[in-house]
């Protein structure tokens, strides 16, 4: 059961923003991250509010939720029960980021008549696109960087996590710290396999969005850009939605670029 703005144990936390009879649209983060998070997260997403209803959901193990059970405090598998949970209080819009694109399509396939529209916002949905050559490299690449991954506290995740790409560091706070911890242990979304038959049945407007990756060092682009914007397009094709590439953007395109985004979401909704 949710509570918007609180959470007891068992509960998943929700920051609620707008009118309560105003469309419902349910955001769900990535890792390292938590629902309102102004940084990785939809706290640039806050004006969307004047029109709609925005459940912004911290996943289990992140910002105010509690931690899952064993054996991973928090997985995608979690994620999905707790999106349906809140779709049945009246159906809505879907928005998921990386990791949260996983539990997202998921939930969404489970209840498709509760969906009113599904957005993915560079999905971490490897298996949706696992025959594509950009995306089984970077398969390949994962699995053999998991299978020696050496024992790393939080602090050491988060500075390996942007120096292996070339990007700035992230920075140390308690909940950034804890979302390191709950990184470190979940089940990897990338070997997630992705309902594709139930997803493409779904009568909703679907929308799979990518950052354009311009910018960005080319470590970064060529590790992380390449096989998601290969994932995304091969996973819009086979899922019946549009694919559009955000400019100015990498991996967090509602952050980097909010505004355009912002317009693209609410017209979606609309």
């Amino acid at each position: 059961m949710f509570r918007p703005n609180g959470a007891l144990p068992g509960d998943v936390h929700v920051t609620a923003l707008g009118p309560e009879a105003a469309p419902r649209v349910i955001f769900v983060h990535g890792s390292t991250s938590w629902g309102d998070d102004p940084v990785y997260g939809f706290g640039a997403q806050r004006p969307l509010a004047g029109r709609f209803r925005l459940l912004l959901m911290d996943r289990r193990g992140y910002g105010d939720s509690p931690d899952a059970g064993e054996p991973f405090p928090a997985d995608y598998l979690a994620d999905a029960d707790d999106i349906a949970e809140l779709l049945g209080y009246g159906g809505a819009h879907l928005v998921g980021h990386s990791y949260g694109g996983v539990g997202v399509m998921i939930a969404a396939a489970r209840m498709p008549e509760a969906v009113r529209s599904l957005t993915l916002i560079e999905p971490g949905c490897y298996q949706a696109a696992a025959d594509h050559p950009d995306v089984a490299a970077a398969l390949r690449a994962n699995r053999a960087a998991y299978a020696d991954l050496p024992e790393m506290t939080p602090e050491e995740y988060l500075r390996s996590a942007a120096e292996s790409v070339g990007a700035a560091p992230m920075e140390e706070s308690g909940r950034r710290l804890r979302a390191a911890a709950t990184a470190l242990r979940e089940r990897v979304c990338w070997e997630a396999g992705i309902p594709l038959p139930a997803l493409r049945a779904a009568p909703c407007p679907k929308l799979v969005v990518s950052g354009a990756w311009e910018s960005a060092p080319d470590l970064y682009r060529e590790r992380g850009g390449v096989p998601l914007m290969a994932c995304a397009r091969v996973t819009a094709d086979r899922i019946g939605a549009r694919h559009m590439s955000i400019a100015s953007s990498a991996h967090y395109p509602h952050v980097d670029s909010p505004g355009r985004l912002n317009d693209v979401l609410a017209d979606l909704w609309n």
